[in-house]
């Protein structure tokens, strides 16, 4: 198949370029920076090259790649840019669901997020509500993604990829990641706030597979949701932090989610829990 990535320079999709191409597929990657052309190159895509919120470009850039499947892995996160990724779910996705439709493709796999579901007991399942009654600033995050959802769905065939906190190389919970240097700092107590992860490489591979899915929406998060309280110590340990403060208290949707949709499918993490993750696969 050829398979086009959105966001082929990001953390997902670097990861996720080789493992396509050692599958057979022909990748292209769409990029905005012509300058990240050559380590697409090297990794084993060609590129286009179009801003998603240039609609004729993005338009363009599909009509001439005419891919089977479209990959849709972008964020704004690296820059930690939170308006401009809100921005890109809604505007960016529906300028990639159009121009996608517009050329013929029939499947779409879309980076979601497994935190934003409705208040409840227990890691929540796919089945269950996103918390469109949350207050601000999680109603901006949970609409967001919302609208990129609800757009992607409009594709004949397409497989919404909930994912966990990501960890690993290039990710927020690296050895040199935003949240190390947070816990270095003093500065993220442990709560009993309940988070789920799922390393990069795990993530990568979730898309890869998701290329044989049926439409629907999949939690990739690993085995062992766990509190704060729990996880944090030992990623701070991870990271040569101190040990973090300890803090009662949650916000809301810290639940956690269940992966047995995504298990069921034939998706197997590698790092089936944080503890291993956090010990072995941060990066450097």
């Amino acid at each position: 198949m050829r398979i086009l990535i959105a966001g082929a320079s990001g953390v997902v999709g670097r990861s996720l370029i080789p493992l396509l191409a050692e599958a057979g597929h022909e990748v292209v990657g769409l990029i905005r920076n012509p300058a990240q052309a050559a380590a697409l190159e090297r990794a084993g895509a060609r590129s286009v090259i179009a801003d998603v919120y240039d609609r004729e470009a993005v338009f363009a850039a599909l009509g001439e790649t005419k891919p089977d499947a479209v990959i849709h892995q972008l964020t704004a996160l690296g820059e930690r840019n939170f308006a401009d990724n809100a921005r890109i779910r809604r505007e960016g996705t529906r300028n990639l669901v159009d121009a996608a439709l517009a050329a013929g493709v029939t499947r779409m796999i879309v980076q979601s997020i497994s935190w934003v579901y409705v208040p409840g007991d227990g890691p929540a399942g796919e089945e269950e509500l996103l918390d469109l009654a949350a207050p601000e600033p999680r109603s901006s995050t949970v609409e967001a993604v919302a609208v990129m959802e609800a757009a992607v769905a409009e594709m004949p065939e397409h497989v919404i990829l909930r994912y966990g906190l990501l960890y690993g190389e290039g990710t927020w919970y690296a050895v040199e990641g935003l949240m190390a240097d947070m816990v270095r700092a003093g500065q993220l107590p442990a709560t009993d706030g309940v988070s789920s992860f799922v390393h990069v490489e795990d993530a990568a591979r979730a898309a890869l597979l998701a290329l044989n899915w049926p439409s629907g929406a999949y939690n990739i998060v690993d085995n062992e949701p766990a509190a704060g309280a729990e996880w944090l110590p030992a990623f701070a340990d991870s990271v040569g932090a101190p040990a973090p403060a300890v803090q009662s208290g949650s916000a809301r949707g810290e639940r956690g989610a269940r992966n047995a949709k995504a298990i069921k499918q034939g998706w197997e993490p590698r790092y089936p829990s944080w503890r291993e993750g956090f010990r072995t696969g941060l990066g450097h």
